[in-house]
């Protein structure tokens, strides 16, 4: 990344897009420590996020990835262990709610070995919120979906953001889908702020991925 200054709004659904290299996933990775900068910084409410515990900030910044990798045991399982790195113990209620959110409600106790792709990420999303972030980082959420589960995943994400309150940076290739999804759009090339803007007038710009 390259001195690339932005202010992500409370309550926002930010899209990053790019084309393929731009530095979309690694300006993400920046978001929540996974990646350290180099130079400059990130503020998290106001607080520059080098003074925070790296797991609190990642509590409070959860990340979906485009490959949703489980640990092996059951989808309950995999829920529980966020909190469970925090010293806590998930209520069998909660556990329940999550799922209810994300469609996949009474089967806590499947192997989650046996779920197809769209169920994965399903639970990967029901993981991520089960520690109740406040940011959620999405890094091509959808990629690795057939066109049906894609569509679905997308509307579930706009509803978990919506019935949480969540602020959202969302990284994705395809540019329909950021139209669909987000606020404003973030254009990245070559590790460089192109442009940041209102969804509707960065899919009007001319030459945003030239």
């Amino acid at each position: 990344m390259d001195d690339v200054t932005i202010e992500v709004l409370a309550g926002e659904l930010l899209a990053v897009v790019g084309p393929s290299g731009a530095g979309k996933s690694s300006f993400l990775r920046l978001l929540n420590r996974l990646d350290e900068p180099t130079s400059g910084t990130v503020r998290f409410q106001g607080v520059d996020y080098r003074s925070m515990d790296p797991r609190e900030l990642r509590r409070r910044v959860g990340m979906v990835t485009q490959t949703p990798h489980l640990f092996p045991g059951t989808i309950a399982d995999n829920l529980r262990y966020g909190p469970a790195q925090q010293g806590q113990e998930l209520a069998e209620r909660t556990i329940q709610d999550l799922l209810n959110q994300v469609g996949l409600a009474n089967r806590a106790g499947e192997n989650a070995a046996h779920l197809s792709g769209g169920e994965a990420q399903r639970v990967s999303l029901a993981r991520s919120l089960a520690t109740t972030p406040l940011v959620l980082l999405l890094d091509e959420p959808t990629s690795s979906l057939d066109a049906e589960a894609k569509g679905a995943v997308e509307k579930l994400i706009l509803a978990v953001i919506k019935n949480n309150g969540l602020t959202c940076v969302m990284v994705s290739h395809d540019l329909a889908q950021a139209g669909r999804m987000a606020e404003r759009i973030m254009v990245l090339n070559k590790g460089k702020l192109e442009k940041i803007g209102k969804t509707n007038e960065v899919i009007d710009a001319e030459g945003a991925f030239r």
